[in-house]
């Protein structure tokens, strides 16, 4: 929804084409300087880090003098991020909460937080993620049907072969924008049962004619669908956005990186009716003059040639970030 060389500097590696998984690529965090400058870290923030991965963002904050409450529903993540947080204060500046970002209003609750000075979220799946045959989620690599961040419940394969056709096509038009969703879904239906991340792609391949000189290989949007539902990314983003305008103090900062265009929609969108002095619930009818609960919102920021460049992954990474107001949140906001 991503981002990252080795030791502390990692980070999530989030949001790369499937194809582009490479056993034991850089973590490089993706427009990192832009996300900081975005955030504007100070000695004493509290800031929340929604989708810590190996922590690149992280680091950078702690560096500046913030405590940072780092989420990550894959326990591979958390189990990193505890070999390597701070442990020379009394308590660490580096709170790890090992569960899913919509969740974090509560969990700060539970910390005794109700108010935080930024928020980061780095969207989708992450290079650690993708470059592990075992958790299923690249078709470069072949393993198992899995792609489950969190490493519990209905998995790849669990969905693919106990679905109908339909429930699969509307999964790959609506989170792949796959024109021949139904086609791949029967290809699917008719080749099942289905064990491996080699098995699908070559299915979809086979359903839609690929041919190895094809620039982008057609297996990346059902990857990419069949990731999202699995895991639910796009109510999660959602649910994250609605938090953030919950818990951002007033001159508060959240940034978000997004990697295509299902995410990004969603978060221009969040903005532009958080920033709109028109604004409300969603439930309720318009109110002319409700204040804006977000302002100085950003227009989308892109990596630099010269960071793509460095890190592919970046080229399609987009970065929006505002800044809350004193108003109060919106009622189920997002």
């Amino acid at each position: 929804m991503g981002r990252r060389a080795g030791g502390l500097r990692q980070s999530h590696g989030r949001g790369r084409s499937q194809g582009e998984a490479q056993v034991n690529a850089p973590h490089i965090p993706v427009l990192l300087d832009e996300v900081i400058a975005a955030l504007a870290p100070r000695p004493g923030d509290v800031i929340v880090d929604a989708t810590f991965g190996a922590g690149g963002y992280t680091r950078a904050l702690l560096d500046a003098g913030a405590t940072v409450h780092a989420f990550d529903r894959d326990p591979d993540a958390i189990a990193s991020g505890r070999t390597w947080r701070e442990t020379g204060e009394n308590p660490p500046r580096l709170i790890l909460h090992p569960r899913r970002f919509s969740e974090m209003v509560n969990a700060l609750a539970e910390s005794g937080l109700s108010r935080v000075d930024g928020v980061v979220m780095d969207i989708g799946v992450s290079s650690m993620q993708l470059d592990q045959a075992e958790r299923g989620f690249a078709f470069s690599l072949d393993g198992p049907l899995d792609m489950r961040m969190s490493q519990d419940g209905t998995s790849a394969a669990d969905f693919l072969n106990s679905a109908d056709a339909d429930a699969i096509a509307d999964v790959l038009y609506t989170y792949g924008e796959e024109r021949q969703s139904r086609r791949v879904a029967r290809a699917i239906v008719a080749a099942r049962p289905l064990e491996t991340t080699g098995e699908l792609a070559g299915i979809v391949r086979r359903a839609l004619g690929h041919k190895p000189h094809d620039k982008k290989d057609p297996a990346t949007r059902t990857f990419q669908a069949i990731r999202i539902h699995v895991n639910g990314e796009l109510d999660e983003l959602r649910e994250g956005l609605s938090g953030a305008e919950q818990l951002l103090g007033e001159g508060g900062k959240l940034a978000v990186v997004s990697f295509h265009s299902l995410e990004d929609r969603i978060v221009k969108r969040f903005l532009r009716e958080a920033s709109a002095s028109t604004g409300g619930s969603r439930h309720l009818p318009v109110v002319a003059n409700d204040p804006a609960v977000f302002t100085k919102v950003s227009k989308a920021v892109r990596a630099t040639e010269a960071e793509i460049a460095r890190n592919p992954r970046s080229r399609s990474a987009v970065l929006r970030h505002a800044v809350r107001t004193g108003a109060p949140a919106r009622e189920l906001a997002a």
